[in-house]
């Protein structure tokens, strides 16, 4: 299987501006800057999307593993966390860490 995405910048680092375009259609031309991923302005960013993946991996394992022991998940919440730090004269993500959510169910 194989899922595939693409990025498109235009301009320097700072002052640019991109889009961000999946073959699934979820996103689609959608926008993203320095602003966007270095001083929380609205839009998204590369780590968000890491951590919406591994969210949605880990509680979608998760929700198999408890079938498999006899167990029906009502609902399972999770949130992810992606670490990103300076290095060098870049980043580097540090950490990704799931953590499930007090609200989930099981019966």
């Amino acid at each position: 299987m194989i899922r595939k995405a693409k990025a498109v910048w235009r301009g320097t680092g700072r002052a640019g501006s991109g889009n961000l375009t999946t073959d699934s259609g979820v996103l689609a031309q959608t926008p993203y800057a320095f602003r966007s991923r270095f001083e929380n302005e609205k839009g998204t960013n590369p780590e968000e999307l890491i951590a919406a993946a591994h969210a949605g991996c880990f509680t979608m394992a998760l929700a198999f593993r408890l079938q498999a022991a006899g167990f029906t998940p009502t609902e399972l919440n999770t949130e992810a966390a992606v670490t990103l730090e300076p290095e060098g004269q870049g980043f580097r993500i540090r950490r990704s860490a799931p953590m499930l959510r007090p609200s989930t169910e099981t019966r």
